[in-house]
């Protein structure tokens, strides 16, 4: 599991073109996590600091939808409802 600081900033956006959501990693995963199946599909995390994927050679700057949701369930493992 990637491990990015929650306070990193990042912008979630969508393919669909909508207005991307501007703040830290944290604020991003928080409006992933309610999106609907769809939307979540055509979300992506772009990143301030690129990051390893595990699997790959190099670092990478765009997250997709199922690290974003590895993201979400890390999260909530760790803050709950606090949300």
């Amino acid at each position: 599991m990637m491990n990015i600081p929650w306070d990193q900033p990042a912008t979630l956006i969508d393919l669909d073109g909508k207005t991307p959501i501007i703040g830290t990693i944290s604020d991003c995963v928080r409006h992933f996590s309610i999106f609907k199946p769809f939307a979540k599909a055509q979300a992506r995390i772009l990143l301030t600091r690129p990051v390893f994927r595990e699997g790959q050679r190099t670092r990478t700057w765009v997250l997709n939808p199922n690290e974003i949701d590895a993201l979400a369930q890390r999260w909530a493992a760790e803050y709950g409802s606090e949300q």
